[in-house]
């Protein structure tokens, strides 16, 4: 087994004012060539948005990219004539793939949104755009894994596609529960994500917005030590 620690207070941090962004990985000012990517996944952004502000239209190509709303709501609006809120509990997949344009503003207030952002390297160039989004019930997640990004040709359930042999899992683990994950193919290895709380795995304590990447294993087991919101994403390592 292979792992990898990435503790909270060590990723990259910008504050634009209006936005203040916590960077897993290098992205825009932050750069860190030790900290590229996990595999497939690229990007694991972790950001508020101020009350009343948001992300003008910009573009976006040849990407997976999965919003997770930890608080408060999130309007969308982009170039194929989708225009919805994201809110807690849903998930927002968009296949950038040809081209596409999108904004994302925060319509409230009084009231900060948090939100997580991941890119994933596609496994096929130059689709054709594609957006989707679902509310998955938290009482599906507690205390085991919930599925909530799979494969388009490898569909599970109610799962949200990509383009790529990756896959999100949500769990709600309460104190002393234990989930365990059996990694899809050999060739994949998992990054986990700790929203909240506190978990073990193998040995290695992860507290709030603490992170393991691992690989060369075909199973990841987690126990929790308090109460703990989990996020965990499964990628191809080349």
């Amino acid at each position: 087994m292979n792992t990898i620690i990435h503790r909270a207070d060590s990723r990259g941090y910008a504050n634009h004012g209006w936005l203040k962004s916590y960077h897993t990985f290098s992205f825009a000012g932050y750069h860190n060539p030790e900290r590229m990517n996990f595999g497939m996944l690229r990007v694991l952004n972790d950001d508020l948005v101020q009350p009343k502000m948001g992300f003008g239209t910009h573009p976006h190509q040849n990407m997976e990219i999965i919003s997770i709303p930890l608080k408060g709501a999130l309007s969308h609006k982009d170039s194929m004539g989708n225009k919805r809120a994201i809110e807690i509990g849903e998930v927002q997949v968009m296949s950038a793939g040809t081209g596409l344009t999108h904004s994302e503003f925060n319509d409230s207030k009084t009231d900060e949104v948090n939100f997580l952002q991941l890119w994933i390297i596609p496994e096929e160039m130059n689709v054709e755009p594609h957006y989707d989004q679902r509310q998955f019930p938290i009482e599906d997640r507690i205390n085991k894994l919930q599925t909530v990004v799979a494969p388009k040709d490898k569909p599970i359930g109610k799962a949200l596609p990509i383009s790529q042999q990756a896959y999100i899992y949500r769990t709600q683990l309460e104190s002393n529960k234990t989930v365990e994950l059996n990694l899809k193919s050999n060739n994949n290895g998992v990054y986990v994500f700790v929203v909240d709380g506190e978990i073990e795995i193998s040995g290695n304590t992860l507290k709030k917005r603490d992170a393991m990447g691992i690989s060369k294993t075909d199973t990841v087991k987690i126990s929790a030590n308090d109460n703990a919101e989990v996020i965990l994403i499964e990628v191809p390592m080349a």
